[in-house]
C-alpha cells in the first residue's frame, strides 16, 4: 500500500492550516486507498490568531504539532522523525500557517526562508523523484526551496503572489480552482483552492484531482 505523508502547519486559516483543505486531502487519500501520516513540525507558532475576531492573541503560545493534532485526530508524527524513504508521496495543505510556520513568506516575501525540517523534507522527497502536492499558498515553498530546478507551480491568478514564485525560480501557470498544474520533471503538483475559492465544493475539484495525480505518480 503507497503511504502518502501530508505537512500540517497548525490547527485554522489564519494561522495553521486551512481546515478545509487538509480535511479534504485526507478524504481523497483515504477514497484512493493510500495509507496516510500525518505530520507537522514541533515548533512555535508564528502568531496566533483568534478566528472569530480576526484579532492577534498574544497572552499564549502555541505548538505547531501540538495544533496540527487536532486535525489529525490525534495521528500524528513530528515531521524531523520522517525521512523521504519512509514515504511515497507527500502534500502540503495551504492556510497562513503555510507562509508563517512552514516557511516565512508571509512576512519575508521573497527572502523567505522554509523550516529546516520542512526544507530538508523536499529537498530530498525531490532528490528521491517522489511526488508532492501544493495547495494553495504552499507552492511558494516549492518555489523557494526547488527555486534552481524552475517548478512550474500554480497559486492561481493573483499577479503578486505569481511574481514573487517566478522571482524564486519557479513557472507560474495560471488555474482555475478546479484545475491542476503537473511538473512532470519535477513531479510536484499544486491546484489554487481557497487562493481563488470561493467555497468549498469548488476547492474541492481541483484538490481531488492533485491528491489523485500525487498518488498516480507515487
Amino acid at each position: 500500500m503507497k503511504k502518502i505523508g501530508v505537512v500540517l502547519s497548525g490547527c485554522g486559516l489564519n494561522d495553521g492550516s486551512e481546515i478545509h483543505e487538509a480535511t479534504l486531502t485526507l478524504l481523497f487519500l483515504d477514497k484512493a486507498g493510500v495509507e496516510i501520516l500525518c505530520l507537522a513540525p514541533a515548533m512555535e507558532q508564528y502568531d496566533l490568531i483568534d478566528h472569530l475576531t480576526g484579532k492577534e492573541i498574544n497572552d499564549q503560545k502555541r505548538n505547531v504539532l501540538n495544533e496540527s493534532a487536532r486535525i489529525a485526530r490525534g495521528e500524528i508524527k513530528d515531521l524531523s522523525t520522517i525521512k523521504a524513504s519512509d514515504i511515497d508521496g507527500i502534500i502540503f495543505p495551504g492556510g497562513y500557517g503555510a507562509a508563517k510556520n512552514l516557511c516565512n513568506f508571509a512576512v519575508k516575501g521573497i527572502d523567505c526562508t522554509a523550516n529546516p525540517e520542512v526544507e530538508r523534507i523536499i529537498q530530498t522527497m525531490h532528490q528521491e523523484n517522489k511526488p508532492m502536492g501544493f495547495i494553495c499558498i504552499a507552492p511558494v515553498l516549492a518555489g523557494k526551496v526547488l527555486g534552481k530546478f524552475h517548478p512550474e507551480l500554480t497559486i492561481g491568478d493573483d499577479p503578486a503572489t505569481a511574481k514573487n514564485i517566478e522571482e524564486m525560480g519557479g513557472k507560474h501557470i495560471t488555474c482555475g480552482v478546479g484545475e491542476i498544474a503537473v511538473d512532470p520533471k519535477n513531479k510536484i503538483v499544486s491546484t489554487p483552492a481557497y487562493m481563488l475559492g470561493p467555497t468549498i465544493s469548488k476547492i474541492a475539484i481541483g484538490i481531488e484531482k492533485l491528491v489523485n495525480k500525487v498518488v498516480e505518480l507515487a
